[in-house]
């Protein structure tokens, strides 16, 4: 290059699961035929009626123009129905969500319109690794808050508050948690929306794995206070199969809504009509449609279990959402070589818990989104060959 890249690309690497795309298409290109247990990308389809209003409105003429910037209306009142049918909490869908083309550029948005270089962000440890690029994206300080299996992945209030809070901005939370499937402690919420007011910073739950295996969905917005300190992300990406297609949105108070609007203004040109009305018929899916979506990932679950059983590592069969965690036994010696055994030899990927954080070094993570006879013949692999 004949130019350097910025300074802020010093401690933001490409993407680990981009780049592990990559490698895996190249084996699959020598004549390998990789089974990928690593990426949470739905292989199930949206709703029938979900493609057919994409179509419809793909078909006329007057479809394909800009649209807004905050969404058509219909839209924006579709995402408030469902947050009071199936959270039990009430939005203004005039001022009071903001659709985004899926949450991670929520995140982005989000750290724009809110942080300064320099600014303390908290992100969980182990976590979604955006929060942390994007805080080194927008020179922030990141302070990572430990999350422990033997606190049940729930955050740790007394040690929180021993931390230096004064230049705090944001804290990343995200529940029912993403590695470990972990759900949050109302209790302990409560306690840290108290601490949010009291030390004046911003909560961000990040919400996409409600529906999946979950039997009771929350928002963070279920407690009181929330409105005052708290925003909440969520998509259809997971609960709806919908992960290409780019569709999330953005709760909160309308002046933290018309705050993230004045960075997202600048960086989008709305997302395209047929889409919107796609998402609209999407979210009235009905409980039964999503509960046959729950009886399948029961089914690969309990089939990741016994990849998990043979490989001797440690896992909790009540976690929710769409991957399993595990914890590998200390008489292995190397979390990564054990993955990497599993892709060499068995042609098999399942994702190292490194990527989320120290505290997921000694873990890996299966995903639930492969059919169960692609999980049995893995299975097969990896008794074969590990």
């Amino acid at each position: 290059m004949i130019i350097q890249p910025a300074n802020r690309l010093s401690d933001v690497q490409e993407y680990y699961f981009s780049k592990k795309l990559k490698e895996i298409r190249e084996l699959n290109a020598s004549g390998k035929n990789i089974i990928n247990l690593g990426i949470g990308s739905p292989d199930l389809a949206p709703s029938e009626e979900t493609i057919k209003a994409l179509t419809v409105t793909a078909e006329s003429p007057s479809s394909h123009g800009y649209q807004s910037y905050t969404g058509i209306p219909e839209f924006r009142g579709a995402i408030s129905s469902w947050m009071n049918s199936v959270y039990g909490v009430n939005f203004n869908s005039e001022n009071e969500i903001l659709p985004l083309m899926g949450s991670k550029e929520g995140i982005m948005h989000i750290s724009m319109a809110f942080l300064n270089p320099g600014d303390k962000v908290l992100v969980p440890n182990p976590g979604y690794p955006t929060y942390t690029s994007v805080s080194n994206l927008v020179d922030a300080k990141i302070e990572f808050y430990d999350l422990d299996e033997n606190n049940g992945w729930n955050v740790n209030l007394e040690a929180l508050k021993q931390k230096d809070l004064s230049k705090v901005k944001l804290l990343w939370l995200n529940f029912p948690h993403m590695p470990t499937g972990a759900q949050a402690d109302n209790e302990v919420l409560k306690e840290l929306i108290a601490l949010a007011k009291e030390k004046e910073f911003l909560i961000i739950n990040d919400n996409p794995y409600s529906l999946i295996l979950n039997p009771t969905p929350q928002s963070i917005f279920n407690l009181e206070g929330a409105r005052e300190v708290c925003l909440e992300l969520n998509s259809l990406s997971k609960s709806h199969n919908m992960a290409g297609w780019r569709i999330g949105w953005l709760t909160g108070t309308p002046e933290y809504i018309a705050t993230v609007l004045r960075v997202k203004s600048n960086m989008d040109s709305g997302m395209f009509l047929g889409i919107q009305k796609a998402a609209i018929q999407a979210l009235s899916n009905s409980m039964h449609w999503h509960n046959e979506q729950n009886k399948i990932y029961a089914e690969r679950k309990k089939l990741i279990g016994e990849i998990f059983d043979y490989l001797k590592v440690s896992y909790d069969k009540n976690s929710v959402g769409m991957f399993v965690w595990a914890k590998v036994p200390d008489e292995v010696k190397s979390v990564e070589k054990l993955v990497d055994d599993i892709l060499y030899k068995a042609n098999v990927f399942i994702t190292p818990g490194f990527i989320f954080g120290s505290n997921g070094g000694r873990y890996i993570r299966a995903s639930l989104c492969a059919n169960e006879e692609t999980i049995r013949e893995a299975l097969s692999r990896i008794k074969a060959n590990v």
